[in-house]
């Protein structure tokens, strides 16, 4: 993950974070959230913290925030952050400082409700939560979480940036096609087009052919024949944000039953979207997906969710998926990616991600969902 260099504009992004984690952690009458060396922790403190063995996390209280840091790296995260440090030397093993900390944050007592990150290594979240007794525990869902899923202009800003590169990438990736290129060649091509970009590829799926099939393809040698359908689905990373999006498409001759095939999935992408609303359950967006999709004939060929929401992850809150609970609320950003998967065939999924606005998702993607037709 990219480290986050700290300027004035930065302090005064990553001060209002932590301002807001502790209103919400009022709301709801939590008394302490660690968050370990994640994405929450460079979400919150713009720090991506060394990740090894060594315990290091943030810790808030309504009233204090710190860092337990291993001595080893205080020298250089200090470039990124203000907070204070409670420091441990690998002579002394981490015990003595957090126990410290908790005794300074008046944390020291029975039955502290306490959020931990559940991205965080196991060891170190026990090696917190036993050092309070008879705590009450959860993740960060409804705290740091919270406010993860609400995005700031800031935050949209890059992943619109982000999003239209990918329009871009992807273009370029069709227009590049030619017959015995194999699935790889053209990741290849992906990834210098993103860092001739100054960006990375986060991930990226290429799939001819019967590949399509598997929702999450691991590329390969496969090559590329005429009248081949196929698929590509890819993010990038620029700016601490990822992007992702799918389109679809074949090469040369148009396969018999893809476009219909297609007709369906762009269907139910629109059913997404008429769906999504402030207000609304995210299972609804599945919902209108899917029964989109049932009506067709095809039911039990859309193998996943219809979509999970994209932030500092690729994939974090909130989760288009027929169990999800969660109320959409403006600022969230999310995908819709509905597909049918026929075995032996080939796949059609077609992804946009939204960011949710008071009259509905605005898309990110400036490019249309049509099947793409290279030559």
């Amino acid at each position: 993950m990219e480290q986050i260099l700290m300027n004035d504009s930065k302090k005064i992004l990553f001060e209002n974070r932590l301002s807001r984690l502790r209103a919400r952690m009022a709301d709801i009458g939590t008394d302490l959230v660690a968050v370990g060396p994640t994405s929450n922790m460079a979400w919150l403190a713009g720090v991506s913290a060394h990740g090894d063995e060594r315990p290091v996390m943030v810790l808030v209280t309504q009233k204090d925030a710190a860092f337990l840091m291993p001595a080893l790296n205080q020298d250089s995260v200090r470039q990124h952050t203000d907070l204070p440090f409670y420091c441990w030397a690998d002579a002394d093993g981490a015990t003595g400082a957090l126990n410290k900390m908790l005794s300074d944050f008046g944390l020291a007592r029975e039955g502290i409700s306490v959020a931990v990150d559940e991205a965080m290594r196991a060891d170190f979240a026990l090696l917190l939560l036993d050092a309070l007794p008879d705590n009450k525990r959860q993740f960060l869902g409804d705290t740091l979480g919270y406010l993860r899923c609400r995005k700031d202009e800031t935050e949209y800003a890059q992943l619109k940036e982000n999003a239209v590169l990918t329009d871009a990438c992807v273009t370029a990736a069709f227009e590049h096609l030619k017959v015995g290129m194999t699935e790889l060649d053209v990741i290849k091509f992906i990834d210098d087009y993103f860092a001739s970009h100054g960006a990375t590829t986060e991930f990226a799926s290429v799939c001819f052919g019967g590949n399509g099939a598997f929702p999450h393809h691991d590329s390969g040698e496969t090559k590329l024949q005429e009248g081949m359908p196929l698929m590509i689905d890819l993010g990038c990373r620029k700016g601490g944000y990822p992007s992702d999006m799918t389109r679809s498409g074949y090469f040369g001759a148009k396969p018999e039953g893809y476009e219909e095939i297609a007709v369906i999935v762009e269907a139910a992408v629109k059913a997404a979207l008429a769906a999504a609303k402030p207000g609304v359950k995210a299972s609804a967006i599945d919902d209108a997906a899917r029964s989109t999709i049932a009506k067709a004939g095809y039911g039990d060929k859309f193998l996943h969710r219809t979509g999970h929401g994209l932030g500092i992850d690729v994939h974090e809150h909130p989760y288009m998926s027929a169990s999800s609970e969660t109320i959409l609320e403006e600022g969230m950003v999310f995908s819709i990616e509905p597909g049918i998967y026929l075995a032996g065939q080939f796949g059609v999924r077609l992804e946009d991600i939204v960011i949710m606005r008071k009259d509905g998702p605005e898309i990110l993607s400036d490019k249309p969902r049509d099947l793409i037709a290279a030559k």
